[in-house]
Parts: structure tokens; sequence; C-alpha cells
């Protein structure tokens, strides 16, 4: 690897210097990396480009290095082993049916992956804060059908994630958000009406809790990232790409595909998607799960699911965002340009609430959204009314 990169990230050098070692070991001849590009990660991670300046047999000309800074919390899962385990579970897939880069190497030891490179390519998250609304709008159905193909390729292949998981030393897995999720649904009320005056009625309590179901081991399970905001989809040649496998697991997929209706929950891009936009990213969902899953080609079935996991996340986000703006109502993230205020992002994931209820059959719920999007806009009457669109779509509303 060149040496002389002056002030170059020093987590950078140390993951591309790990990644020298285990490449050279795999492949038994000397591995050389050079030109460096540093990725970003994150605060748990280092995520950095390289080119193989010296490439024996079949590696291919760039890598992409993820090293996982310090140690596991102990009695916690560990989000390497998870990444590993999701990434090799894709890589064994057909290569038209894999979501994500494919594995080259990982070191349990170093907590290293070396990973296959899609490319200096775009996210989700330009396209939705760029200039251009045709591109968003085609990149959204493209991330839509690919959330489909990702969930029918990994139907029925709970079991093999978790083989892979327990070969890496974890002896359970889950859904990251369940356990929020059982608390939202239990301490939720409670807290509308510590912070906004709003008592849930019993029927929306009981509404509420029917959602539950989603959490456990229903027929229609398939692998998540968990975490698939939009700066963790990659804008490829080759349609969109998954990232960051942290926070992997099983769940049911109407979990995913809620977010088309509370778009991103909880991720600091949380705005709002144009009339229609929405509907159309369903189709092209269904259309690529309808095979492994038919009866979710019946409407009234998949409504059904889709209306339970809207509410969820709904309370979820509730439970998560409504907390912080105790004092001071302020942006989901800490960027106020690419992030809503918390009000009116929670406004809208109740407003459009009440509207899905009450064409859905739980006139409860419909009567709870109305009411906490009311007290929101009263207590923050400074707050945009509505949660504005993504910006792309912005000069075409």
């Amino acid at each position: 690897m060149v040496r002389d990169l002056g002030s170059f990230p020093r987590p950078v050098l140390t993951a591309l210097a790990a990644a020298e070692r285990l490449l050279t070991r795999r492949s038994g001849a000397g591995v050389v990396l050079a030109d460096p590009e540093d990725l970003g990660g994150s605060e748990r991670s280092v995520v950095a480009r390289a080119r193989l300046a010296r490439n024996p047999f079949s590696l291919p000309r760039t890598i992409v290095v993820k090293h996982y800074l310090g140690e596991p919390e102990p009695d916690r899962p560990d989000p390497f082993h998870y990444e590993v385990a999701s990434c090799q579970l894709f890589t064994a897939l057909p290569a038209d049916a894999r979501p994500s880069p494919v594995l080259i190497a990982h070191d349990q030891q170093a907590r290293l992956l070396v990973l296959e490179d899609l490319g200096r390519s775009s996210t989700l998250a330009d396209k939705l804060f760029g200039p251009d609304p045709a591109a968003a709008r085609s990149n959204m159905l493209s991330w839509a059908r690919a959330l489909g193909r990702m969930q029918a390729a990994t139907a029925g292949r709970e079991g093999d994630f978790g083989a892979l998981l327990r070969r890496l030393g974890e002896r359970a897995w889950r859904d990251p958000v369940a356990e929020d999720a059982r608390v939202a649904l239990a301490k939720g009320p409670a807290l509308l009406a510590r912070e906004l005056g709003v008592d849930a009625s019993s029927a929306a309590v009981l509404e509420a809790h029917e959602t539950a179901r989603l959490l456990g081991g229903t027929r229609y399970r398939a692998f998540s990232p968990s975490d698939t905001c939009p700066d963790n989809n990659l804008v490829t040649s080759r349609g969109v790409r998954f990232v960051d496998f942290e926070w992997g697991c099983f769940r049911d997929v109407a979990l995913d595909a809620a977010y088309f209706r509370v778009p991103f929950p909880g991720c600091e891009a949380s705005f709002a998607l144009p009339a229609g936009l929405a509907d159309t990213m369903l189709e092209a969902w269904r259309n690529e799960i309808a095979p492994v899953w038919p009866d979710l080609d019946e409407p009234v079935v998949l409504e059904r699911r889709l209306l339970h996991a809207q509410l969820l996340w709904v309370w979820l986000t509730t439970w998560w965002l409504l907390p912080r703006i105790r004092e001071r109502d302020r942006p989901i993230g800490p960027d106020a340009t690419r992030s809503p205020r918390i009000s009116s992002a929670l406004g809208h994931y109740w407003r459009e609430m009440a509207r899905s209820a009450e064409e859905g059959g739980l006139p409860a719920t419909a009567e709870l959204g109305v009411a906490v999007a009311g007290a929101l806009a009263k207590r923050f009457p400074d707050a945009p009314g509505t949660l504005p669109l993504y910006p792309a779509f912005r000069s075409v509303a």
C-alpha cells in the first residue's frame, strides 16, 4: 500500500493494511493496495475503497473494505457478525437475485470485511435530494423492485441465516426493532397523554396491539436489512443495491413494504412522496413477491397487512421521536437541510394513518390520528403544517 499519504485518515490506512494481510493470506501471494478513498462509514466502522496495485489471480481491480472499530458490547449481538452472515447469505444467491455486494473475504479476529466494489455509485438519497424528479421517481421504483426481489430470493432461508450466525458465535437472532415496537405499543398511549394531552381510547389501543402479530413467526418472513434509509441504497447500473447489514434479520415482509406509506420511518431523510408514487411502488414490489406468496397478490389480504404494518411504524416512530421535542422541536437528524422537523414528520405519519385507517376499517385509530396530528400542529404552530416533499419532487409539485 502507498505509505506517504500525508494526512489521510489513519483508521482508513489501518483498515487497508489489515485487508492486505487478509487477502495475502487468502490468496497465497502478496497483495498490495493503493489509491485509498475514504467512503465514510460511521462511529462503529470505517469504509474505504482501494485499488489492487499488486493483484494475484482473479481478484477484482478494486475492492471495498469495512473495518469495525472497537470491541463488541458484552452480552449484546455483534453487528459485525450480522453483516458477515448477511453478506454470506447473499453471496450464495444467483447473481441476478443478489441484492448486495459479493463478500470476497472476512476476518473475524480483525473484524474486517472485504467486499465487491459496486463502483462510484450515487445513493438513493442523492437522487431524492437531486434536481431530477424523473430520476428520483425511477430509482424509487427500482428500490421497491429490489426490495421485493430480495424478499422473494430469501424466503425460506431463515434457517440458513441462523446457521451462519451460529457459526460466527451468535446464539440468537431477531428483528432489532421488535423489542422497541412492543414497548411502544405498551407505553405509547401514556406518552401521547403526557406529551400532547391526547387520550388514546381503549378501542384504539386494541387496534394498535393487533399489529404485534407482525412481529412473530408469520408465513411471510424474509430477509430485511432493517436499516434501509435512502443513504444505504446504492444506485448502480444493475439497479438499486443494498448495503449496511449490521442489523440484518428476518421479519414479515409487510414491515418493509410499509416504508412506501410511512416514508423511511425513523430515518433522518423522511420526507413526503408525491401523490400516487407510493401506490406505484407497491405495485412494483408486489409483482416481485407474488410468485412466492400468491395470496399477497389479493388486494384485501395485502391491504390489511400493510395497514397493520403502517400502524406499527407510526406508534414506533412516535415512541422514538416524540420525547426528543419535549423542550424544542428540531429536525430528525443533525442536518436541517436534509431532515424534516420532528413535529412535521409525526404529524404527517398520523394524518396519513388516519386516512388509511378510515378506509381500512380501524375507526378508533382514524379518530386518534386526527387528534394527534391536531395536537402537534397546536403545540408547534411555527412548524410546517405538512411534511415537505423530497427536494427532487418539489419543482413539479
